[in-house]
């Protein structure tokens, strides 16, 4: 049964395999961001005091 044969199905594993693990991960690690974003302190709002007309 011809199908059954390993030779050819290794060689597109191997080569699926390598694709993945040697030129996806430099391709993804190459990515830069169009703008880079900076920190920020961030801004509390001090609470403001309630008045209440009873007290």
């Amino acid at each position: 049964m011809p199908q059954l044969n390993p030779n050819p199905w290794f060689a597109i594993l191997m080569f699926t395999w390598l694709v993945f693990l040697y030129y996806l991960p430099m391709k993804i690690m190459g990515h830069t961001y169009p703008s880079e974003q900076t920190a920020q302190i961030p801004y509390f709002a001090q609470p403001e005091n309630w008045l209440w007309p009873w007290f």
